[in-house]
């Protein structure tokens, strides 16, 4: 069984504060145990983990063609 996480732990992991943390939950981005209804709440590292990766982005290469000058001429 994985280690159960705290509210407090899991945001401070994720570098985030307990109210992002509560509405990522609320929106099912992250997964949560929660043993009783209105209880305490618990992350696994899993979960975390999971969440992590799903918010990671990668890169995108740089496009060479985002200047607005125009190239210069041969001069006459």
């Amino acid at each position: 069984m994985d280690k159960m996480i705290s509210r407090k732990e899991a945001a401070r992991i994720l570098g985030i504060s307990l109210t992002t943390l509560d509405a990522a939950r609320m929106d099912g981005q992250i997964a949560y145990v929660q043993y009783v209804e209105n209880g305490c709440v618990y992350f696994t590292e899993v979960g975390i983990q999971e969440y992590i990766a799903r918010c990671t982005h990668r890169v995108k290469a740089k496009e060479n063609s985002a200047t607005y000058r125009k190239p210069r001429g041969t001069r006459r």
